[in-house]
Formats: structure tokens, C-alpha cells, sequence
């Protein structure tokens, strides 16, 4: 039977993802979606172009279930604190001089990305040392983890926070000896001074994302997650439509921050359908904040001069309200946790409690860094999944042996533990909470999950290594279970021809070289949308 409007993808290493057919050399794609995988002499006839993939690797669109899309495009617009721009806190005030003599006193400065770790004098900028570049300009210095920012003076006065001011639930203003804040503010205290900063339009931010996408197919990713959406200054799910109108592509979902939304009728019946390119999935809250920031809720506490076992940021009466509210909308809830105890909270909260959607985990563990024994099995029981980040492993090894030691650094984010206890996993990048040039890159995450190695040659706990094949499915088909994206994952019958063709086989290098493993193309629904010579490779 003839057909039309397709295309025959042919001569190609094409690994699937797809457990019933993991390898194929040809696929077949009508009107968007794949009919047909196998050897080319096995495709149906198709009156359309016949596309020589020469011989390379070709993985499914690349799905990133833990992201932060809008805050990636903007620290790509601050001041980067990282190699080669910054090594040293002296680094840093120069640069926030240079930025304030070239844009003005009237804009706040913003930075991204430090770790204290990486820096020569090994400890978090205080106000003192950002007065140092500027006593006129508030600046703003956000931490990679996201977590926890330093300010300046004038900053701490336009939050109007002083030596009185109490510290927040689930927050921690740092003073010194005499009660002064330092200027660095931890967890919910950050919302202090978030609340003073001047904010952009929808139609800026909309600019932004869609700026990104093209970045973001550079490196396969074609379906992305938001895992802090937002209502108070515009509906995220407003600025993403936007964003799509202006040339984002990428399939996405929302996390909606559960502060933010109102008790009842919080989504509409069009934002909350999957079949839509942007559509909202879950609830996100915080049990907990930061390994590297010493901010996790942990036990033991972490490795220092004073017993610190990190902050609680919720209660098991707060969790539960916040899974009603989720089941009313019929949507997931994503609980940020890292720490021992709050992982310990979540599974016990909910152990025993039936799920309530039928086509995914009702619920998600965020990072999941350092589950006990009983916790895996406890979370298993329930059918929690789990999305941790082995690239922070690879990317922030300093902070992780100094707050934890070198043993429980290696027992971190165990995915292979995770997958023989029966948990639904996927890897993801928490981009841009990450200490790495290029945080959202995919093959950094693969690499570390496949060698269990840091970047420095750290090892980071070979029990828990991975082959490739389960790392790239765990962020493909598994990272597709996880977010509900419809018709992805794998390239399989009926499943949307969203996938990469890569520069080398990443089945077949050493794995000590899949982080520089790039893509040479992207397709979405069978469209070229990225190509490697068309786009830059820096954002």
C-alpha cells in the first residue's frame, strides 16, 4: 500500500529504548510518528525523502525530568562564577566592578554559580566582600545548588533584613559572633530578598526560553520540565505558550510551586491536557535543602566544627495536605529531598497510601541523594519514583567529601540500588544547580552514572555504576514514565519520531569519553530542528 507524507531514516545504529526491539538500523515516519522499525528491506513503501543516517548512533529525544529552564537562560545572562571567569572570591568582586561600570548603578547585578569548594579561599562571599566591589548596587550571588545566596548591604536593606529580623520556617539568615547578618541567606530566607528584586515581563522571560530551545536541541533534549513554576508575578503556564509562540519547541511540563497556588480549582482542564506541547503535570514541594550547601536534612549531621544536621523544610501534616490537593487536580506531587531524614518523612508519610493516577507515580522523590535501606524499600512499596542527579557528583565532588567524607559520598545517589529495589528512576540535570560550565549537558550525567567517577577522578562509589544502554533509558523511556509526556521515549510504533543522531557511538567509546559525546541532529515529530553547523555551542 503506498503512502504519503513520510520519510524511510535508514543505515543508521539506532538503539530504541524500546525493551521489545532495542536495536534497529531503519525507521519509518508518517505525519509525525513512527510506523515501522527494523531493517530497511522490512519498511513499508513511503512516497517521501529517504534519509541516509551514515552510519551513526541514532537514541530517542533526550527527556530532562528535573530542570529549570527560565533560571538556565538567565544565569547564562549573570556573571558566571565558575572557571575560567571566576576561581577566587577577588575573581568575583572584580567582575561585579566591571559589570557595575558597564551597565550602571541603576541594575541590580546578579551572579551564578559558585561553589566554595572551587574557590581559592575555600568559603561563601559574605556582604562584607561583596561591599568590597559596590556599596551602591544591590548584588545578588546565587550558590549552584540554588539554594542559598550571599547579598551585599544595600541589598539586605531593600529586603529590610537586620540583625532583628527572625529567620523564616525552612530558612537560616547567617550572622556573625554579634548577631549581624553576613549577608548570606539560606533556603526560604532567600525569599527575602527575592521579593525586593525587580522583576521581568511574561514577554521577556518568554524571549528567553525561547532563546534556550535551540540550545537545549543542541544537546538531544527535546522534552524539558519546569520544577519551579510559578503564579505570583505570571502564570508559568502563560509564559510557556508564549515562549512556544516565539519559537520554543521543546514538549514541556510544569511543576507548580504549592505556595503559590490557591486552595481549590488551582489548573484548568487545557492546562492540564498532555497532549498539548506545554502542559502543567504536578505540584512541587521542599522537604529539605542542598547537600553541597549543607542545607539537607541529614543524619548523621554533616562532617564540621558544629553538629549541623541540615533544615527541615515541611512537616508530615503539610505533605499530606499538599497530596490531597494534588489528587483533587489529579496531578503528581514532587517533593524535593535529599537528606536522610527528609527521604525518611516522604516514604513514611505516604507508605501504605494508594497512588492516585493510573498512568505514573502519583509521586516523585526529587534528587533522592541519600535513601536508607528502609526507605528504598519503603519507597518501592509505595511506587514513589525517584529523579536523581549523578552529575552532581561528577561536578561538586570538593563539597561532597568535605561535608560528608569520601565512604558516604560513594553510597549518594545509588541508581543502580535504586533499580534493584524496583523504583521507577530517572536521571536528570537540575540545571542550572549545577557546578559545571555547561550544567544541562545530558553526556555529563550519563558518563557519571555509567563510570561513577568525578571530573577529577574521584571515585564516587563504583557499586552503583550503570551500563550505557540504562543510562540512556533513564533518560528516555524511564524519564518518560516519570513525566507523562504522551508518545516518547522510544522510537517504537505509534510513538512520536522525536530523536538524535550523534557524533560517535556512545555504545561503543570508553566511557570515560561520553561527556564528549555531541549531536549532530535533532528531530521532532520527524522535523529537522536542530542541526550541528546551524546553531551555536555555547548559549
Amino acid at each position: 500500500m503506498m503512502m504519503t507524507k513520510g520519510s524511510i531514516y535508514f543505515n543508521g545504529k539506532i538503539f530504541t529504548a524500546n525493551p521489545e526491539q532495542p536495536y534497529a538500523s531503519a525507521m519509518a515516519v508518517l505525519d509525525g510518528k513512527i510506523i515501522a522499525v527494523g531493517e530497511k528491506e522490512e519498511m513499508p513503501e513511503i512516497d517521501g525523502d529517504q534519509i541516509d543516517l551514515q552510519g551513526k548512533r541514532v537514541l530517542p529525544g533526550l527527556i530532562d525530568a528535573h530542570l529549570h529552564p527560565l533560571y538556565l537562560a538567565n544565569a547564562a545572562k549573570q556573571i558566571p562564577c565558575t572557571p575560567p571567569v571566576v576561581y577566587s572570591i577577588e575573581d568575583l568582586i572584580a567582575e561585579i566592578k566591571k559589570q557595575v561600570e558597564t551597565e550602571g548603578k541603576d541594575k541590580w547585578v546578579e551572579a551564578w554559580g559558585y561553589d566554595e569548594g572551587k574557590l581559592e579561599e575555600g568559603r561563601t562571599p559574605t556582604r562584607w566582600d561583596l561591599d568590597r566591589a559596590t556599596l551602591e548596587v544591590p548584588v545578588v550571588v546565587t550558590r549552584t545548588c540554588g539554594h542559598i545566596v550571599s547579598v551585599n548591604s544595600i541589598a539586605l536593606e531593600l529586603a529590610g533584613i537586620t540583625r532583628d529580623t527572625p529567620n523564616p520556617f525552612g530558612g537560616e539568615i547567617d550572622r556573625d559572633e554579634e548577631g549581624v547578618p553576613t549577608g548570606i541567606l539560606r533556603e526560604n530566607a532567600r525569599n527575602l530578598v527575592f521579593k525586593a528584586m525587580p522583576v521581568q515581563t511574561l514577554e521577556d522571560n518568554a524571549n528567553i526560553l525561547a532563546e534556550l530551545s535551540p540550545f537545549l536541541l543542541s544537546h538531544g533534549i527535546t522534552g524539558i520540565t519546569d520544577l519551579l513554576a510559578r503564579k505570583e508575578t505570571f502564570e508559568y503556564i502563560d509564559l510557556y505558550n508564549e515562549a512556544a509562540g516565539r519559537g520554543l519547541k521543546q514538549r514541556s511540563v510544569l511543576y507548580y510551586v504549592k505556595e503559590d497556588l490557591e486552595e481549590e480549582h488551582a489548573f484548568t482542564k487545557t492546562s492540564l491536557d498532555r497532549e498539548n506541547q506545554i502542559f502543567i503535570g504536578g505540584m512541587k514541594m521542599f522537604a529539605d535543602g542542598s547537600v553541597s550547601g549543607q542545607t539537607a536534612w541529614v543524619n548523621p549531621p554533616f562532617l564540621g566544627r558544629k553538629e549541623n544536621s541540615g533544615i527541615q523544610m515541611t512537616t508530615r501534616e503539610e505533605l499530606l495536605a499538599g497530596a490531597e490537593m494534588a489528587e483533587r487536580n489529579g496531578v503528581q506531587l514532587a517533593i524535593h529531598a535529599m537528606g536522610e531524614q527528609a527521604i525518611d518523612l516522604i516514604v513514611d508519610s505516604f507508605h501504605g497510601r494508594k497512588g492516585w493516577l493510573q498512568d505514573g507515580p502519583s509521586i516523585r522523590i526529587e534528587h533522592a541523594a541519600m535513601p536508607t535501606d528502609k526507605a528504598l524499600r519503603r519507597a518501592a512499596e509505595a511506587g514513589i519514583a525517584f529523579v536523581p542527579q549523578t552529575v552532581f557528583l561528577f561536578a561538586e565532588i570538593e563539597s561532597y567529601i568535605k561535608n560528608l567524607g569520601a565512604e558516604r559520598t560513594k553510597r549518594n545517589y545509588p541508581v543502580k540500588t535504586m533499580l534493584e529495589s524496583g523504583i521507577l528512576t530517572a536521571l536528570s540535570s537540575d540545571a542550572p544547580a549545577t557546578a559545571w560550565a555547561d550544567p544541562v549537558n545530558p553526556f555529563i550525567g550519563i558518563q557519571s552514572a555509567v563510570t561513577r567517577v568525578a571530573y577529577d577522578g574521584t571515585d564516587t562509589g563504583q557499586e552503583e555504576r550503570v551500563d550505557v544502554e540504562t543510562a540512556i533509558e533513564l533518560y528516555t523511556r524511564e524519564a518518560q514514565k516519570i513525566t507523562r509526556i504522551p508518545g516518547v521515549g522510544q522510537l517504537a510504533e505509534d510513538y512520536y519520531a522525536d530523536f538524535i543522531v550523534l557524533d560517535r557511538d556512545i555504545l561503543a567509546i570508553s566511557p570515560e569519553d561520553i561527556g564528549e559525546v555531541t549531536v549532530e541532529k535533532t528531530y521532532l515529530g520527524g522535523e529537522l530542528v536542530f542541526e550541528k553547523e546551524a546553531v551555536s555551542e555555547k548559549l
